[in-house]
C-alpha cells in the first residue's frame, strides 16, 4: 500500500502543523529569523523544490500544480528584501501533472524535471529544457495508466548525461539516455522494508557522486542506499545499504552533496548533515539543523558554499510568501 505523494506529504504536513499552536506558527512568521533566509512572493502556495543556478543567479523553483519558475538574486539584492518568482515554463502537454524534482545539468545547458500525476499515480515522466531558451528538448513517458501506481519524485544526472529518477510508490528507479530515450528500471528487494507502513513514501531524493555512483534515499524507513553504475546495475548486486551512524534518516527528502564526502538531507527535522570517510560505504549523522517546521523542507541546494532549504509551503494572500532557509548546523 503506497499513498500518493502530495498525500502523503500532505499527511505529514497535518500532522506537524495540528501538533504546533497556532499562535506559535505566527509568532514565527513575525519573528526575525535565526539564519538568512531569502524571501519570495508567489501565486501559488506549493513549491516542491528549488536549485541554484550560479551562471543565471537564480533559484530555479518547481510549482506543485505543474511548472518552472525562476527566483533571481540580483548582485545588489538589499536584505530583507522580498524577491519575486517569474514563471519560465508551463508545459501545455503537462497539463495536470505537477513538476518535482529538478537537476540542473550545465555541461549540457539543460535543466531536467520530473513530472507526475501526484493525486492519482497514473502518469510519470522526465522532461529536458534549454536553460537559454526554455525550449523543450525531450519529454519522456515513464508510466501510465496501464502500469500501475507510480509517481515520479526525483532526478540526478550522471557525468554522461543519462538521468535516474525515483518513484517514490514503487520504489524503484528508472533510468533514461542522454537524448530521453528510456534505457532500463533499477530495482531491488532492498527498496522495499518488510513493515508496511515504511513503504508509504518510498525512494525520494536521489544525488550523482562524482566517483559514478548515486547515492538515494528512502523516506519513511530511513535507509540511505549506494548503487555503483560504473559498471552497470543488475538486479541489485550492485546496490548496497549504507550504514549510518545516528541514523536512520526517517523522514529525508532532498538530498544535495555538499562535498564528495558530506551530503545534506532535508527533511524532518529541516536537515541533517551527514558524512563519510570510505567511499560512502558507511557514513555518520554529524550535524543537525532545525529551522521553521510549520513550513516543511523539502530540498536543498547550495548557494556560494552555504546550503538553502526549500519550504514546501507558503503564507500570504493574495501573494504567497515562501522561504528559502540557509541551514547553519550544528552538532548538539
Amino acid at each position: 500500500m503506497a499513498l500518493s505523494l502530495c498525500s502523503a506529504k500532505s499527511l505529514l504536513f497535518f500532522f506537524v502543523i495540528s501538533a504546533i499552536p497556532v499562535a506559535y506558527i505566527i509568532s514565527q512568521e513575525r519573528a526575525n529569523p535565526a539564519t538568512h533566509v531569502y524571501h519570495y512572493h508567489s501565486s501559488s502556495f506549493f513549491r516542491e523544490c528549488a536549485k541554484w543556478d550560479d551562471s543565471g543567479r537564480r533559484f530555479i523553483v518547481s510549482f506543485l500544480d505543474g511548472g518552472i519558475g525562476q527566483v533571481a538574486v540580483p548582485d545588489d539584492y538589499p536584505p530583507g528584501t522580498v524577491l519575486e518568482e517569474v514563471t519560465l515554463v508551463k508545459d501545455l502537454e503537462l497539463t495536470g501533472n505537477g513538476s518535482l524534482g529538478l537537476v540542473l545539468d550545465h555541461p549540457r545547458n539543460r535543466l531536467l524535471v520530473v513530472a507526475a500525476d501526484v493525486f492519482g499515480n497514473k502518469y510519470s515522466a522526465v522532461a529536458a529544457y534549454d536553460l537559454s531558451t526554455w525550449n523543450r528538448l525531450f519529454l519522456t513517458q515513464l508510466s501510465g495508466p496501464s502500469d500501475g501506481k507510480s509517481c515520479a519524485d526525483d532526478v540526478t544526472v550522471d557525468a554522461e548525461g543519462n538521468a535516474y529518477v525515483t518513484d517514490v510508490t514503487g520504489s524503484k528507479i528508472w533510468k533514461v539516455g542522454v537524448k530521453g530515450e528510456f534505457l532500463s528500471i533499477i530495482s531491488s528487494p532492498l527498496f522495499t522494508p518488510k513493515e508496511w507502513y515504511k513503504n508509504l513514501v518510498g525512494l525520494n531524493g536521489i544525488v550523482y557522486h562524482p566517483d559514478g555512483f548515486l547515492i538515494v534515499i528512502h523516506t519513511f524507513s530511513g535507509n540511505l542506499f549506494k548503487i555503483d553504475i560504473v559498471d552497470g546495475v543488475g538486479e541489485g548486486e550492485e546496490i548496497k545499504l549504507i550504514r549510518v551512524a545516528g541514523g536512520p534518516l526517517s523522514f529525508g527528502d532532498g538530498l544535495e552533496l555538499l562535498s564528495p564526502t558530506k551530503l545534506v538531507v532535508a527533511g524532518n527535522p529541516s536537515a541533517r548533515l551527514v558524512e563519510s570517510s570510505d567511499g560512502w560505504e558507511t557514513a555518520a549523522v554529524v550535524a543537525k539543523f532545525s529551522g521553521p517546521v510549520h513550513r516543511l523542507a523539502t530540498a536543498a541546494t547550495v548557494k556560494d558554499g552555504r546550503v538553502y532549504l526549500n519550504h514546501m509551503l507558503g503564507f500570504g494572500y493574495p501573494k504567497k510568501k515562501h522561504a528559502l532557509v540557509e541551514a547553519v548546523f550544528s552538532n548538539n
